[in-house]
């Protein structure tokens, strides 16, 4: 039997580390950088092809498709920088669904 005695040393804190404690405050900003750099770009690259579809022939849906795919990868950036990476790398992945959804329909 090893049960714990008074002797040996015990910290309060032990018990209340959790997954997300492993992690340092650099690998943290780089997640929100990254994060927020990532959804900018797929920002402008959501909104430069939804106005050049919108100049050609094409169903109002293609357009459609890409400036909300846009939306929510400034979403995604903004809450990226924020500190929410997990939610933003959900929202990265919507909106470039949406997107690719609005290509194919094209």
């Amino acid at each position: 039997m090893s049960a714990r005695t008074d002797s040996e040393p015990h910290s309060d804190t032990e018990d209340l580390e959790g997954p997300d404690e492993e992690y340092g405050t650099e690998d943290a900003r780089r997640a929100r950088w990254t994060a927020t750099a990532t959804g900018a770009l797929l920002t402008l690259a959501g909104l430069a092809a939804s106005l050049i579809r919108l100049t050609r022939s094409a169903p109002a849906l293609v357009p459609a498709a890409y400036a909300l795919g846009a939306v929510v990868c400034a979403l995604a950036a903004f809450l990226g920088s924020r500190g929410r990476t997990r939610r933003a790398l959900w929202l990265l992945v919507a909106g470039v669904t949406v997107m690719a959804f609005g290509d194919q329909a094209d």
